[in-house]
C-alpha cells in the first residue's frame, strides 16, 4: 500500500540516528561516579544507630547535665505532668498477711478490714488487728466462703483482706528527685508492654530488695497496680512508688536529658550483662514482654540493649526474673565500686 502521509514509513519508535533533534542524553560519567563510592567507613562512635554510637551520645548527654547541673540552679528538663492517677474507679482488695501488713504500716487509706472467722493468729495478724484498730479501721470478721468471694477464688488471702483506695501514681521526675534529696545514684525500672500483674509485683518486691528507688508502667497496653501485684510484691509495693507515663518512649527520652541511662532487656542485645560498664551511673532498665520483647520506638531510644547470659537449654527469661537478675547484677557492681 502507497504511503500518502507524507511521512517516511519505520519502525515504530525507531530514532533516525542521522536527526539531530532526537538525541538521547547517555549515561554520561554515571557509571564512574557510582564505582568511586561513598568514601570511608565513619568510625562506630560516629554511627548514631550503633552501640558505640549510642554509649557516646549518652556520655555526652551525662556531661551535659552534669555541667548544667554545677552551673546553675534552674530545674532540670521534665516530661509533662500529668494530673494524678488512680489504678481505677473502684476499690482494691490488698489480700494476705504480708501485704496487708505492710499497707497498714505505710499507713496506706484503708476503709476495710476483713478477718476470717476462727483465724489463726500469728505475730503478723496480731500486728495487723492492732495497727487496724490504732487507725480507726473497721474490722470485720467473715466466714472463709465470703473471705474467698470478695477475695476472688484465684486469691490466697490467708485469711485477712484490706480494702484500700485506688492506688494514685507517681511521676517520673519524683522518683529521680527522690534518689538525688538522699544523695543516692537512681535506679529506675520502666515496663514496656508488661501486662501480667504478677511479674509487676515480682518487679516491685526486686526493685524494693536490690536499692531501687521505683517502677515506671506505660499509661497503655500495661498492667496496673492491682490487688494481685500488690499481693505479689509482698507489700513492697507499700514502699516503693509506682509512676505512670503517659507515653513511655517520651519520658525515657525526657530521663536521658536528666543525665539517666536507659539500659533495654532483650536476648538479642549488644552487651552482655556481665560486660555492662555503666553499673554506677544513673540508670532506668526497660523490661520488655515475654512473647514481643522491647518495642521498636523504646528499643531505638535505648543507650544500650543488654542479655543476660544464659544457658542454650532455656531459651528466655520471664520479664520478672530478667529485671531481677539486672537489678542484682547493678547493685553488686555498685557495692564493689
Amino acid at each position: 500500500m502507497k504511503n500518502t502521509s507524507g511521512k517516511r514509513k519505520g519502525r515504530p519508535g525507531a530514532v533516525r540516528s542521522g536527526r539531530t533533534g532526537n538525541k538521547q542524553v547517555g549515561s554520561g560519567g554515571q557509571g564512574r561516579q557510582a564505582l568511586e563510592g561513598r568514601g570511608p567507613t565513619p568510625k562506630a562512635e560516629d554511627r548514631p544507630y550503633h552501640p558505640a554510637g549510642k554509649r557516646k551520645a549518652a556520655q555526652e548527654r551525662l556531661e551535659t547535665a552534669r555541667q548544667r547541673h554545677g552551673a546553675s540552679s534552674a530545674p532540670q528538663p521534665r516530661a509533662s505532668r500529668p494530673a494524678p492517677r488512680r489504678s481505677g474507679d473502684e476499690s482494691e482488695l490488698v489480700t494476705g498477711r504480708n501485704s496487708v501488713l505492710e499497707a497498714l504500716r505505710a499507713r496506706i487509706p484503708a476503709s476495710t478490714l476483713y478477718v476470717a472467722a476462727r483465724i489463726e493468729v500469728d505475730d503478723r495478724v496480731k500486728e495487723i488487728l492492732a495497727l487496724a484498730t490504732h487507725r480507726g479501721v473497721p474490722v470485720l470478721e467473715v466466714m472463709r466462703p465470703e473471705l474467698d468471694r470478695i477475695s476472688g477464688h484465684d486469691a490466697v488471702h490467708q485469711g485477712v483482706a484490706l480494702k484500700v483506695p485506688p492506688y494514685e501514681y507517681a511521676h517520673a521526675d519524683d522518683l529521680v528527685d527522690a534518689a538525688e534529696r538522699r544523695d543516692q545514684v537512681p535506679l529506675l525500672v520502666a515496663l514496656d508492654g508488661v501486662t501480667d500483674p504478677r511479674n509487676l509485683g515480682a518487679i516491685i518486691r526486686s526493685t524494693a530488695a536490690f536499692g531501687g528507688h521505683g517502677v515506671i508502667v506505660p499509661q497503655r497496653r500495661s498492667v496496673g497496680v492491682t490487688a494481685s501485684a500488690w499481693k505479689t510484691s509482698a507489700g513492697a509495693a507499700a514502699r516503693i512508688p509506682v509512676a505512670m507515663a503517659p507515653n513511655l518512649t517520651q519520658t525515657l527520652k525526657a530521663l536521658q536529658q536528666r543525665g539517666l541511662f536507659v539500659l533495654g532487656l532483650d536476648g538479642d542485645g549488644d552487651v552482655q550483662l556481665d560486660e555492662l560498664e555503666l553499673a554506677d551511673r544513673p540508670i532506668v532498665i526497660v523490661v520488655g514482654s515475654e512473647g514481643k520483647g522491647l518495642s521498636r520506638l523504646v528499643t531505638d531510644t535505648c543507650d544500650a540493649v543488654v542479655s543476660i547470659p544464659i544457658s542454650s537449654a532455656t531459651e528466655s527469661l520471664n520479664a520478672g526474673i530478667a529485671a531481677s537478675v539486672t537489678l542484682w547484677e547493678i547493685a553488686r557492681r555498685r557495692r564493689e565500686a
